[in-house]
């Protein structure tokens, strides 16, 4: 008898090392540590404003809490929130801080980015950041798009893995689109570039567009047909928004919300603005290494390699 009892005991231990083991090989998986490579904040060198002074309430109103330079916006059974900009734009330098939900997260989604299906509903460009909550504590992920003149049905999602824990403290999202180029920017580091040539011309967003800073609920959606709907046992969902920097040339009035003036000649829009200009023209050398280093490390879709999406891939693919 007592050797049985050893031989249990024996065998509970080892099956609690494996447990632990497992655990922790669970916890590092997606606690990935990485050395990142340095880069120009970009988001030092443009005015941070308050919440009121650049937006709206979209949707969600009751949701949504603003302090100054803070908004705090909800997701629960009732609703979802949303912020819209009070201005158009023809291009601009656009970032916020976000700090996002924490827990178990599977569903919601949070959503900074640039649109105008208001102003031409069959017909709107668009230009995403997406965070996507999972199934796992911490496990959110990044998914970038850009649609242009209602080709809704060519989606052109890229996604990539953090390598911080994104519930845990504010980090930098920023998007540059202007007549040159759109890029996606994660605390400064280019992630994606969407150049405005050749193949990529005809897929480029070109009419004036709105900001929205957004919490929803994506169960249908993000999550393979509602296979992890939002558990809203775990509500609310809280996404906190600071330090928004809006920058560009506003279409409500003509004018450059940067440093800049912003005037339109014969209907185009001029490159007065250093927005527009040649600063924000192309990526410096360290940036397109930055970038090189995101997509070798963390990206884990692009639609240029999903052959099973597209018999005939998009034109810029190729």
């Amino acid at each position: 008898m007592a050797s049985l009892k050893k031989y249990k005991m024996k065998i509970m231990w080892e099956t609690a090392v494996v447990f632990c083991l497992c655990s922790l090989s669970l916890v590092s998986s997606h606690s990935r540590k990485f050395a990142t490579p340095n880069v120009t904040r970009l988001t030092d060198q443009f005015t941070k404003i308050a919440i009121e002074n650049g937006f709206v309430r979209r949707f969600g109103a009751h949701n949504i809490q603003v302090n100054g330079s803070l908004a705090k916006l909800t997701l629960d059974k009732s609703s979802g929130a949303g912020l819209v900009s009070k201005n158009k734009y023809h291009y601009g330098f656009f970032s916020a801080r976000l700090k996002l939900p924490a827990g178990f997260a599977s569903g919601v989604v949070v959503a900074f980015y640039l649109s105008n299906a208001e102003s031409y509903p069959k017909n709107h460009d668009e230009i995403d950041i997406e965070l996507l909550g999972r199934s796992r504590r911490d496990d959110w992920t990044i998914q970038t798009n850009v649609y242009a003149n209602g080709s809704t049905r060519t989606g052109r999602e890229e996604k990539f893995y953090f390598w911080f824990d994104p519930t845990q403290a504010f980090h930098d999202y920023t998007l540059i689109w202007n007549s040159h180029h759109t890029v996606f920017l994660v605390d400064n580091i280019p992630v994606r570039q969407f150049p405005n040539r050749g193949a990529f011309t005809s897929a480029y967003p070109s009419k004036p567009m709105s900001l929205y800073v957004t919490v929803w609920d994506g169960s249908e959606w993000a999550t393979k047909g509602g296979k992890y709907p939002v558990n809203y046992k775990y509500a609310p969902f809280v996404a906190s928004v600071a330090d928004v920097e809006l920058s560009g040339c506003s279409v409500n009035n003509g004018s450059s919300t940067g440093s800049g003036p912003c005037t339109k000649s014969g209907g185009s829009i001029s490159s007065l603005d250093p927005v527009d200009g040649q600063d924000f023209a192309t990526l410096s050398k360290n940036q397109i290494n930055a970038m090189d280093w995101a997509r070798r490390k963390l990206m884990f879709y692009s639609y240029c390699s999903d052959k099973s999406r597209y018999k005939v891939m998009p034109a810029e693919c190729n």
